[in-house]
């Protein structure tokens, strides 16, 4: 074999060819990267009774879920607030509950907004709602809110129909906390402008705030009562004080030492 051709064998070895792309009608939730589709193994999400303390939230949600399952008009979503209070669970959760009820929606999450384009491309042609989900978006650069509204409005080629994006973001606006921390800009105002601009092209904006000692505990109440565990509300404070939080996540994450005690799993 002439020597390029065993060099050129050899790094089609080191490099396989991708996996193919899942089919975009099968499943019920998927991860877009480096242009492909993948099946996400194991989706499972929280009922949704058992996220408590957002029922407003959760009835918006789920609404414009059923809507764009549908083939009806939805929104796009900005959920922000507090880290650890359900943004994040609550968009697995809605997604689950409008499969639930039969609606042909599919979640799908993407990491990085230069691939919203190409995955809009792969999405347009089938015949199916997905709500593509960008979790924890932080968008520091004027450049990047600019990229994401004109995402949102469509640019030159319009955005699929059957497409609308759920973004999760500890901030209402988009905006980083200090001017400084954007990329040197003429005119800083120019900057809050871009962030301001782009908060206002989503549709639904829903707000997820700091739990207080009883929402907090009500939580935790709502997640072992299904599972037949015992709940101390003071063991369960004293699990947040000594994380210096109290949210929806560390609420969890005492379940899951109460049940890994009682040699259960969750």
């Amino acid at each position: 074999m002439d020597p390029l051709d065993r060099i050129a064998a050899a790094l089609e070895r080191l490099s396989p060819p991708p996996a193919p792309a899942a089919d975009p009608s099968a499943h019920p939730a998927y991860r877009w990267s480096a242009g492909t589709l993948a099946a996400a193994r194991g989706f499972v999400a929280q009922p949704l009774d058992r996220l408590v303390g957002i029922d407003r939230q959760k009835a918006a949600l789920t609404d414009n879920l059923a809507r764009l399952a549908k083939g009806h008009a939805a929104h796009d979503v900005l959920l922000w607030g507090a880290r650890g209070t359900g943004k994040s669970a609550l968009v697995k959760s809605a997604v689950a509950a409008v499969q639930a009820t039969g609606g042909d929606l599919a979640l799908v999450e993407v990491a990085a907004l230069a691939e919203l384009p190409a995955l809009f491309t792969a999405l347009a042609p089938v015949r199916r709602g997905f709500a593509v989900f960008l979790d924890d978006l932080g968008v520091d650069a004027p450049a990047e809110a600019r990229a994401l509204r004109s995402v949102l409005e469509g640019g030159a080629e319009p955005r699929p129909a059957n497409v609308r994006l759920l973004v999760t973001a500890n901030r209402r606006h988009l905006q980083p906390r200090d001017i400084a921390e954007q990329d040197s800009a003429i005119n800083p105002r120019d900057s809050v402008d871009d962030h301001l601009a782009l908060a206002d092209r989503f549709g639904l904006s829903l707000g997820f705030h700091a739990l207080d000692q009883e929402g907090y505990l009500a939580i935790v109440r709502g997640y072992l009562s299904p599972l037949g565990l015992p709940f101390d509300p003071d063991e369960a404070v004293r699990w947040a004080t000594q994380r210096g939080s109290r949210s929806g996540r560390v609420a969890w994450q005492y379940v899951t030492e109460v049940a890994g005690r009682a040699g259960m799993a969750v």
